[in-house]
Protein backbone atom coordinates (compact mmCIF):
# COMPACT_ATOMS: atom_id res chain seq x y z
CA UNK A 1 0.00 0.00 0.00
CA UNK A 2 1.36 3.64 -0.85
CA UNK A 3 1.53 6.07 0.85
CA UNK A 4 1.48 4.51 4.85
CA UNK A 5 1.92 7.53 6.97
CA UNK A 6 2.23 7.19 10.81
CA UNK A 7 -0.20 8.94 13.52
CA UNK A 8 0.58 10.56 16.57
CA UNK A 9 -1.22 8.09 18.30
CA UNK A 10 -3.48 9.73 21.23
CA UNK A 11 -3.89 13.08 19.12
CA UNK A 12 -5.21 11.26 16.02
CA UNK A 13 -7.47 8.93 17.70
CA UNK A 14 -8.81 11.63 19.53
CA UNK A 15 -9.37 13.98 16.91
CA UNK A 16 -10.92 10.86 15.09
CA UNK A 17 -13.02 9.51 17.65
CA UNK A 18 -14.85 12.65 17.16
CA UNK A 19 -15.55 13.26 13.61
CA UNK A 20 -17.32 11.26 10.48
CA UNK A 21 -14.59 8.84 9.04
CA UNK A 22 -12.84 10.30 6.67
CA UNK A 23 -13.58 8.96 2.93
CA UNK A 24 -9.99 7.95 2.60
CA UNK A 25 -8.71 7.65 6.09
CA UNK A 26 -4.61 7.60 6.69
CA UNK A 27 -3.51 4.01 7.76
CA UNK A 28 -1.56 4.15 10.79
CA UNK A 29 1.50 1.87 11.34
CA UNK A 30 1.13 -1.10 13.88
CA UNK A 31 4.53 -0.86 14.69
CA UNK A 32 6.15 2.83 13.98
CA UNK A 33 9.17 1.70 15.13
CA UNK A 34 9.50 -1.14 12.48
CA UNK A 35 7.92 -4.66 12.88
CA UNK A 36 9.53 -7.42 14.51
CA UNK A 37 11.13 -9.92 11.82
CA UNK A 38 10.88 -7.35 8.97
CA UNK A 39 12.46 -8.13 6.12
CA UNK A 40 13.07 -4.41 4.71
CA UNK A 41 11.37 -1.18 4.80
CA UNK A 42 9.05 -1.03 1.47
CA UNK A 43 5.31 -0.58 2.40
CA UNK A 44 5.34 -4.41 2.03
CA UNK A 45 7.48 -4.79 5.42
CA UNK A 46 5.01 -2.73 7.30
CA UNK A 47 1.59 -4.14 8.44
CA UNK A 48 -1.05 -1.48 9.00
CA UNK A 49 -4.37 -0.87 10.69
CA UNK A 50 -6.34 1.92 8.41
CA UNK A 51 -9.65 3.50 10.64
CA UNK A 52 -12.91 3.65 9.34
CA UNK A 53 -14.94 4.87 12.89
CA UNK A 54 -18.27 5.08 12.75
CA UNK A 55 -19.95 8.65 13.06
CA UNK A 56 -22.55 7.81 16.14
CA UNK A 57 -20.73 4.81 17.48
CA UNK A 58 -22.67 1.89 19.12
CA UNK A 59 -19.15 0.47 21.23
CA UNK A 60 -18.63 -2.56 18.50
CA UNK A 61 -15.44 -2.69 16.29
CA UNK A 62 -13.80 -5.16 14.22
CA UNK A 63 -10.62 -5.70 12.48
CA UNK A 64 -11.07 -6.52 8.90
CA UNK A 65 -8.89 -8.89 7.13
CA UNK A 66 -8.93 -8.99 3.56
CA UNK A 67 -8.34 -12.35 1.77
CA UNK A 68 -6.01 -12.69 -1.61
CA UNK A 69 -4.16 -15.93 -1.05
CA UNK A 70 -1.58 -14.73 1.60
CA UNK A 71 -0.14 -12.90 -1.25
CA UNK A 72 -1.95 -10.44 -2.28
CA UNK A 73 -4.95 -8.21 -0.37
CA UNK A 74 -8.21 -7.53 -1.89
CA UNK A 75 -8.78 -3.96 -0.69
CA UNK A 76 -11.79 -2.99 -1.96
CA UNK A 77 -14.58 -5.33 -1.97
CA UNK A 78 -13.21 -7.22 1.26
CA UNK A 79 -11.74 -4.41 3.17
CA UNK A 80 -12.95 -0.51 2.40
CA UNK A 81 -16.76 -1.84 1.52
CA UNK A 82 -16.79 -4.10 4.24
CA UNK A 83 -15.13 -1.24 6.61
CA UNK A 84 -17.93 1.17 4.83
CA UNK A 85 -21.21 -1.31 5.48
CA UNK A 86 -19.79 -2.18 9.65
CA UNK A 87 -19.84 2.07 9.52
CA UNK A 88 -23.70 1.80 8.39
CA UNK A 89 -24.40 -0.17 11.53
CA UNK A 90 -22.58 2.47 13.85
CA UNK A 91 -19.52 -0.34 13.87
CA UNK A 92 -16.10 0.88 13.61
CA UNK A 93 -13.97 -0.89 11.48
CA UNK A 94 -10.27 -1.53 10.98
CA UNK A 95 -8.59 -2.92 7.83
CA UNK A 96 -5.41 -4.75 8.38
CA UNK A 97 -2.67 -4.73 5.94
CA UNK A 98 -0.72 -7.67 7.01
CA UNK A 99 2.49 -9.03 5.81
CA UNK A 100 2.35 -11.60 3.18
CA UNK A 101 4.14 -14.50 1.18
CA UNK A 102 5.94 -15.68 -0.46
CA UNK A 103 7.99 -12.76 1.10
CA UNK A 104 6.94 -13.38 4.67
CA UNK A 105 5.95 -16.71 6.31
CA UNK A 106 3.95 -17.59 9.92
CA UNK A 107 4.16 -16.17 12.36
CA UNK A 108 4.29 -12.54 10.59
CA UNK A 109 0.69 -13.04 9.95
CA UNK A 110 -0.83 -13.83 13.02
CA UNK A 111 1.71 -11.54 14.70
CA UNK A 112 0.22 -8.61 12.84
CA UNK A 113 -3.36 -10.04 13.34
CA UNK A 114 -2.84 -10.40 17.17
CA UNK A 115 -1.18 -6.55 17.37
CA UNK A 116 -4.30 -5.04 15.66
CA UNK A 117 -6.62 -6.26 17.89
CA UNK A 118 -4.31 -5.47 20.79
CA UNK A 119 -3.77 -2.25 18.92
CA UNK A 120 -7.80 -1.00 19.03
CA UNK A 121 -8.28 -2.78 23.16
CA UNK A 122 -5.75 -0.41 23.91
CA UNK A 123 -7.42 2.67 22.53
CA UNK A 124 -10.82 1.32 23.17
CA UNK A 125 -11.92 4.35 25.50
CA UNK A 126 -10.58 7.26 23.06
CA UNK A 127 -12.62 5.48 20.06
CA UNK A 128 -15.79 4.79 22.31
CA UNK A 129 -15.28 1.16 21.45
CA UNK A 130 -16.21 -1.40 24.22
CA UNK A 131 -12.38 -3.41 24.96
CA UNK A 132 -14.89 -6.78 25.15
CA UNK A 133 -16.67 -6.06 22.07
CA UNK A 134 -13.77 -6.37 19.71
CA UNK A 135 -14.28 -8.63 16.84
CA UNK A 136 -12.27 -9.79 13.56
CA UNK A 137 -13.31 -10.44 10.18
CA UNK A 138 -11.64 -12.38 7.60
CA UNK A 139 -11.82 -13.31 3.77
CA UNK A 140 -10.62 -16.90 2.17
CA UNK A 141 -6.86 -16.63 3.17
CA UNK A 142 -8.10 -13.49 5.57
CA UNK A 143 -10.44 -16.14 7.10
CA UNK A 144 -7.59 -18.07 8.03
CA UNK A 145 -5.75 -15.76 9.55
CA UNK A 146 -9.01 -14.29 11.69
CA UNK A 147 -9.69 -18.15 12.17
CA UNK A 148 -6.02 -18.33 13.76
CA UNK A 149 -6.52 -15.26 15.55
CA UNK A 150 -9.44 -16.90 17.00
CA UNK A 151 -8.27 -20.30 18.42
CA UNK A 152 -4.54 -18.72 19.10
CA UNK A 153 -4.27 -16.08 21.63
CA UNK A 154 -2.90 -15.01 24.38
CA UNK A 155 -4.00 -12.71 27.57
CA UNK A 156 -1.01 -10.26 26.91
CA UNK A 157 1.57 -9.54 29.07
CA UNK A 158 1.39 -7.43 32.09
CA UNK A 159 4.94 -6.34 32.51
CA UNK A 160 5.48 -5.52 28.99
CA UNK A 161 7.15 -1.60 28.10
CA UNK A 162 4.58 -1.10 25.59
CA UNK A 163 1.54 -0.61 26.49
CA UNK A 164 -0.47 -2.51 23.79
CA UNK A 165 1.68 -5.61 24.48
CA UNK A 166 -0.37 -5.71 27.83
CA UNK A 167 -3.67 -6.23 26.04
CA UNK A 168 -5.08 -9.43 25.42
CA UNK A 169 -5.22 -10.66 21.81
CA UNK A 170 -8.29 -12.70 21.71
CA UNK A 171 -11.39 -11.51 19.63
CA UNK A 172 -14.75 -11.24 21.34
CA UNK A 173 -16.78 -12.55 18.21
CA UNK A 174 -15.02 -14.08 14.92
CA UNK A 175 -17.11 -13.76 11.03
CA UNK A 176 -15.58 -15.69 8.61
CA UNK A 177 -17.01 -15.79 5.36
CA UNK A 178 -15.76 -18.04 2.81
CA UNK A 179 -12.54 -18.86 4.84
CA UNK A 180 -9.97 -21.09 4.74
CA UNK A 181 -9.63 -23.28 7.38
CA UNK A 182 -7.80 -26.67 6.76
CA UNK A 183 -4.43 -26.54 5.72
CA UNK A 184 -4.54 -30.85 5.71
CA UNK A 185 -7.18 -32.60 3.36
CA UNK A 186 -8.98 -29.38 2.17
CA UNK A 187 -6.19 -26.61 1.73
CA UNK A 188 -6.27 -24.40 -0.85
CA UNK A 189 -2.97 -24.46 -1.31
CA UNK A 190 -1.59 -21.67 -2.95
CA UNK A 191 -2.72 -19.86 0.94
CA UNK A 192 -0.51 -23.30 2.51
CA UNK A 193 2.74 -22.19 0.13
CA UNK A 194 2.61 -18.62 0.77
CA UNK A 195 2.02 -18.72 4.51
CA UNK A 196 4.47 -21.90 5.53
CA UNK A 197 6.62 -22.49 1.77
CA UNK A 198 6.06 -25.26 -0.04
CA UNK A 199 7.64 -27.83 2.17
CA UNK A 200 5.61 -27.19 5.23
CA UNK A 201 6.99 -29.11 8.72
CA UNK A 202 3.62 -31.63 9.21
CA UNK A 203 3.52 -30.29 12.83
CA UNK A 204 2.79 -26.69 11.97
CA UNK A 205 0.56 -27.40 9.03
CA UNK A 206 -1.68 -29.47 12.12
CA UNK A 207 -1.49 -26.57 14.16
CA UNK A 208 -2.72 -24.32 11.70
CA UNK A 209 -5.90 -26.54 10.73
CA UNK A 210 -7.96 -24.29 12.58
CA UNK A 211 -10.66 -26.41 12.76
CA UNK A 212 -8.61 -29.08 15.05
CA UNK A 213 -7.90 -26.13 17.65
CA UNK A 214 -11.21 -24.65 18.33
CA UNK A 215 -12.24 -24.81 22.34
CA UNK A 216 -14.44 -23.52 24.38
CA UNK A 217 -12.20 -20.44 24.42
CA UNK A 218 -12.78 -19.85 20.90
CA UNK A 219 -15.01 -17.04 20.80
CA UNK A 220 -18.61 -16.72 18.90
CA UNK A 221 -18.50 -17.64 15.34
CA UNK A 222 -20.44 -16.60 12.35
CA UNK A 223 -19.45 -18.48 9.23
CA UNK A 224 -20.66 -17.56 5.55
CA UNK A 225 -19.31 -19.72 2.77
CA UNK A 226 -21.10 -21.76 -1.03
CA UNK A 227 -21.23 -24.82 -1.82
CA UNK A 228 -20.06 -24.33 -5.50
CA UNK A 229 -17.23 -22.35 -3.98
CA UNK A 230 -13.90 -24.05 -6.99
CA UNK A 231 -11.27 -22.25 -4.47
CA UNK A 232 -11.97 -22.75 -0.78
CA UNK A 233 -13.77 -25.93 -0.37
CA UNK A 234 -16.80 -25.28 1.58
CA UNK A 235 -15.69 -28.42 4.26
CA UNK A 236 -13.14 -25.53 5.21
CA UNK A 237 -16.26 -23.71 7.21
CA UNK A 238 -18.24 -26.91 8.01
CA UNK A 239 -15.29 -28.27 9.40
CA UNK A 240 -15.22 -25.54 11.69
CA UNK A 241 -18.44 -25.39 12.73
CA UNK A 242 -18.87 -28.57 13.51
CA UNK A 243 -15.63 -28.13 15.65
CA UNK A 244 -17.70 -24.86 17.36
CA UNK A 245 -20.73 -27.29 17.97
CA UNK A 246 -18.71 -29.85 19.90
CA UNK A 247 -16.78 -27.66 22.10
CA UNK A 248 -19.95 -25.47 23.22
CA UNK A 249 -18.88 -22.31 21.08
CA UNK A 250 -22.31 -20.17 19.90
CA UNK A 251 -22.09 -20.58 16.09
CA UNK A 252 -24.15 -19.85 13.11
CA UNK A 253 -23.01 -20.78 9.72
CA UNK A 254 -25.30 -20.06 5.85
CA UNK A 255 -24.36 -22.21 3.02
CA UNK A 256 -26.11 -20.82 -0.29
CA UNK A 257 -25.91 -23.52 -2.68
CA UNK A 258 -24.73 -21.29 -5.75
CA UNK A 259 -21.87 -18.40 -6.16
CA UNK A 260 -18.27 -17.77 -7.24
CA UNK A 261 -15.26 -17.71 -4.39
CA UNK A 262 -14.40 -13.83 -3.22
CA UNK A 263 -18.07 -11.95 -3.85
CA UNK A 264 -17.32 -9.50 -0.52
CA UNK A 265 -21.18 -8.66 0.36
CA UNK A 266 -22.68 -9.81 -3.11
CA UNK A 267 -24.18 -6.38 -3.39
CA UNK A 268 -25.21 -7.27 -7.19
CA UNK A 269 -26.48 -10.90 -6.79
CA UNK A 270 -30.02 -11.08 -5.76
CA UNK A 271 -29.35 -14.16 -4.04
CA UNK A 272 -26.13 -13.91 -2.26
CA UNK A 273 -26.85 -10.28 -1.02
CA UNK A 274 -29.10 -11.55 1.57
CA UNK A 275 -26.17 -12.50 3.67
CA UNK A 276 -24.87 -9.29 4.84
CA UNK A 277 -28.63 -9.03 6.70
CA UNK A 278 -27.95 -12.80 7.98
CA UNK A 279 -24.97 -11.25 9.72
CA UNK A 280 -26.32 -8.03 10.67
CA UNK A 281 -29.17 -10.11 12.37
CA UNK A 282 -26.90 -12.06 14.46
CA UNK A 283 -24.80 -9.52 15.45
CA UNK A 284 -28.04 -7.93 17.04
CA UNK A 285 -28.95 -11.39 18.76
CA UNK A 286 -25.14 -10.96 19.90
CA UNK A 287 -26.08 -7.81 21.66
CA UNK A 288 -23.53 -6.05 19.40
CA UNK A 289 -25.90 -3.62 17.10
CA UNK A 290 -28.70 -1.63 19.22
Amino acid sequence: MAGVRRFLPILSVAILASAQAPTNPAPELLWPSGAPGALGTADEDKPSLTPYLAKSPIGTAVVVCPGGGYQHLAMDHEGVQIAKWLNSLGISAFVLQYRLGPKYHHPAMINDAQRAIRTVRSRAAALHIEPNRIGIWGFSAGGHLASTAATHFDSGNASATDPIDRMGSRPDFAILSYPVISLGEYAHVGSRNNLLGNSPDPKLVEDLSNDLRVTAQTPPTFLFHTTADATVPVENSVRFYLALRKAGVPAEMHIFQNGPHGVGLAPTDATLSIWGQLLANWLRDRGLLR
